[in-house]
């Protein structure tokens, strides 16, 4: 069962990586949450907010691709620490095309249920996207 919700999880991966969103309807339950505090979407459940997501990000980076790099499970847990790649060739939230490359780290923690993902908790690093982005001054030394 543990191998069986990492794969579940990956898949979902798989499927934003393919554009395959449709796919979502088969991974995400019809009543899925997502707990990520950068969700611009928080209202939406489901498949349908999983759609929202990844077609705002699919037309800021065109490119975009999520890498799995670990996977842990326990329970109905699973674990999931990602890197994202991109090139910002699209807006995203009211700012125009960078056209920097940016990648950045994150881990999901996906709760399974009738094998599909119930609930979904996301932390990544924004700030430093936003950095490479360009948008937020990169931090500097503290003066001695």
């Amino acid at each position: 069962m543990l191998a069986q919700n990492k794969a579940l999880s990956k898949r979902y991966l798989d499927a934003w990586n393919a554009r395959d969103l449709d796919a979502f309807d088969q991974i995400v339950a019809s009543d899925a949450e997502d707990h990520d505090p950068q969700n611009p979407f928080p209202e939406l459940l489901g498949p349908e907010g999983a759609r929202r997501g990844a077609e705002m990000y699919q037309s800021a980076f065109s490119d975009g691709h999520f890498d799995v790099e670990r996977q842990f499970a326990e329970g109905d847990f699973v674990i999931t620490r990602w890197t994202a790649r991109g090139t910002n060739d699209g807006g995203l939230m009211g700012m125009p095309p960078t056209g920097k490359s940016v990648a950045c780290a994150g881990i999901t923690i996906d709760r399974i249920a009738g094998g599909k993902i119930a609930e979904t908790w996301t932390c990544w690093d924004t700030l430093g996207m936003m950095q490479q982005l360009g948008a937020v001054p990169e931090a500097q030394p503290a003066r001695a």
